[in-house]
C-alpha cells in the first residue's frame, strides 16, 4: 500500500533485528550485560585480533585487578607522604618554639622525681629577726651641753664673707664672742640672760645698703633654759648692736625692730634698723624683710650644728 505526502512517495522498508530501535550496550565490566547477536555489526577487536574472536575475560579480569591494585598502592602511598610531611612541620615548630633552632635543655625524664625536688622551706633562706636603730635626732645634739661637744664660734656659725638668701645678698660685718653674756645686751635682756645661766653671746652684723641687722646667739647649758629666756623676753629686750669694720653705728638711739626665738639650748635674737640714724616704721619693709632673713639664718645653722654631730655618731656606730 501506498501513502501520498506532501514530500512524495515514501517506501516502507521492513525493519531488521537490531536495527530501527534502542540497542543494548555491552559493557565488558558487567557481568549481567548480553554480549551482542550474531546479527549486529561488528565491534572493534580488544586485543587486535580478529574480528570475529571472543574476548579474552582473564585477561581482562587481570587487568582490572591490576588496575586496581596500583589505584590502591597510589593512595596509601600518598596518604603515607601526607603523614610523613604533618610530622615533620610539628618537628620543626618544636623546634622553632625552643629558640633559635636549639634543642631544648633535656627531655623531661631527665628531671628528679618529685621526692628528689628541694622543698620550697629547704630553699628560702631564713633570717634572724632584727630592728634597726632608730635614726638620730639631730636636736638632740644640740639640746644639751652634754651631747653638744663640737667646737663654736661666730665665724664657725656664720662663715664666709656675705651671705645670700634668696636673691638678696647681705655682706658680713664685724663678729663679737661674749662670755659675760648681759654685756652685750640692753634694755631687759641681760636680766633675762644672766637669770638662765647664759654662758656665751656669739654675734654677728649684716649690711644690704644702709640696711644692718646684729644677729646675737646666746648659748644655755640645757633647752630648758633656752626655752624659759624666750619666754621671759620681752619687747624690751634686745641684743646689742655691732658696728664696727666699715659698718656705722646704728639702733643706738633710733627706733629699730627686734625678734627673739630659741632652737635646742640656744635663743637667738635680731635688732635691725638704718645706719643713717632713721627710725623703722610699718612702711620699712626692707628692715622687716632682712631681720627675717638673718633670724632664718641663724636657725638653720644651729639645726645644721645638731645635723653634722647626729651623722658623725651614727657613723661611728
Amino acid at each position: 500500500m501506498r501513502t501520498s505526502t506532501p514530500f512524495g512517495p515514501s517506501k516502507m522498508r521492513p525493519m531488521s533485528f537490531g536495527q530501527g530501535g534502542p540497542q543494548s550496550q555491552w559493557d565488558p565490566w558487567k557481568p549481567q550485560s548480553q554480549q551482542p547477536s550474531q546479527q549486529q555489526p561488528q565491534q572493534q577487536p580488544w586485543n587486535g585480533g580478529d574480528a570475529g574472536a571472543s574476548p579474552d575475560w582473564a585477561a581482562l579480569a587481570e587487568a582490572s585487578e591490576a588496575r586496581a591494585k596500583r589505584r590502591r598502592l597510589f593512595l596509601i602511598g600518598g596518604g603515607a607522604l601526607a603523614t610523613v610531611a604533618i610530622a615533620s612541620a610539628v618537628a620543626v615548630a618544636v623546634v622553632s618554639a625552643n629558640g633559635s633552632g636549639q634543642a631544648s635543655d633535656g627531655p623531661s625524664s631527665q628531671l628528679p622525681a618529685t621526692a628528689d625536688i628541694p622543698s620550697a622551706s629547704a630553699t628560702t633562706p631564713s633570717f634572724a629577726p632584727t630592728s634597726a636603730p632608730p635614726p638620730l635626732d639631730p636636736k638632740d645634739f644640740v639640746s644639751s651641753a652634754a651631747k653638744d661637744k663640737a667646737p663654736i664660734s661666730p665665724d664657725l656659725l656664720f662663715p664666709g664673707t656675705q651671705l645670700t638668701m634668696g636673691e638678696t645678698v647681705y655682706k658680713k660685718g664685724p663678729t663679737a664672742d661674749t662670755r659675760t653674756c648681759g654685756s652685750a645686751a640692753q634694755g631687759t635682756l641681760p636680766k633675762v640672760l644672766d637669770a638662765n645661766d647664759c654662758t656665751r653671746l656669739l654675734r654677728v652684723t649684716y649690711t644690704k645698703g644702709d640696711t644692718a641687722v646684729t644677729v646675737g646667739v646666746a648659748v644655755f647649758g640645757t633647752e630648758a633654759q633656752a626655752v624659759k629666756a624666750k619666754q621671759q623676753a620681752d619687747k624690751k629686750s634686745i641684743v646689742r648692736s655691732l658696728s664696727g669694720g666699715g659698718v656705722k653705728s646704728f639702733c643706738t638711739g633710733a627706733v629699730c625692730r627686734s625678734t627673739t626665738n630659741s632652737y635646742g639650748r640656744y635663743a637667738y635674737f635680731t635688732v635691725a634698723g638704718f645706719t643713717n640714724g632713721k627710725d623703722v616704721t610699718e612702711k620699712s619693709t626692707e628692715v622687716f624683710r632682712a631681720g627675717d632673713d638673718l633670724a632664718e639664718f641663724a636657725f638653720r645653722q644651729i639645726r645644721r650644728r645638731g645635723e653634722a654631730q647626729a651623722s658623725a655618731a651614727a657613723q661611728a656606730g
